[in-house]
């Protein structure tokens, strides 16, 4: 599609702190319940992409979070210790480690994803769904060209949300829809103001 206009950078000034502002609300929910168990954003990746992607390997993970080894290591050593992810020998390739959510995984996961779906919930209902589905369109395009193709197969093949997740998601619609927990906007969320060290976890 053809821009309208020439461009100049100041124009996406406001597009860039829109991105930065609405992921920082978008993460806060989560963040506040993963540092009631001493996590970090890099746990909750791994157990998000785990649990939507069940049996997915080790270097598929790698590849996917594009981290190092030794991090990985060290965010799935948490994960495995604390009990909420398991590794178990590949059926067709004993080398291969694949990875699974536990009970107490999945429960996590669930109260974790449980804001956020409630949060573009929210979103859906005030902007409607040919808005929404522009704006995943125009999302898409943030991520590097050569990775989309990728991407697409990556979200097209990882089933629906796991039992508990979709239980946790249910729950929380209706609360907000039955105005149970209804809060004002500007305190959605109250998460504490986190250093970079923290928020690079």
């Amino acid at each position: 599609m053809a821009r309208s206009k020439t461009t100049a950078p100041d124009d996406f000034k406001d597009a860039i702190e829109l991105l930065f502002f609405a992921y920082r609300d978008f993460i806060a929910d989560p963040d506040e319940i993963l540092a009631a168990h001493g996590f970090g954003r890099a746990h909750h990746r791994v157990l998000h992409f785990v649990a939507t992607n069940p049996g997915m390997s080790i270097a598929d993970l790698l590849d996917l979070l594009r981290v190092t080894k030794q991090s990985l290591a060290r965010v799935l050593r948490d994960l495995i210790d604390e009990g909420y992810v398991e590794q178990r020998i590949g059926e067709h390739d004993r080398r291969k480690r694949l990875l699974f959510l536990t009970d107490g995984g999945h429960a996590l996961h669930g109260r974790l994803i449980a804001p956020q779906i409630s949060r573009f919930a929210q979103v859906y209902d005030l902007c409607g769904a040919a808005e929404f589905e522009q704006w995943k369109a125009t999302t898409r395009l943030l991520i590097n060209q050569d990775d989309r193709a990728e991407i697409d197969r990556l979200v097209a093949r990882a089933p629906g949300l796991p039992p508990m997740a979709r239980a946790a998601a249910e729950k929380a619609l209706r609360a907000r829809r039955q105005g149970e927990k209804r809060r004002p906007r500007a305190t959605l969320s109250k998460a504490a103001p986190k250093t970079m060290s923290e928020t690079g976890k």
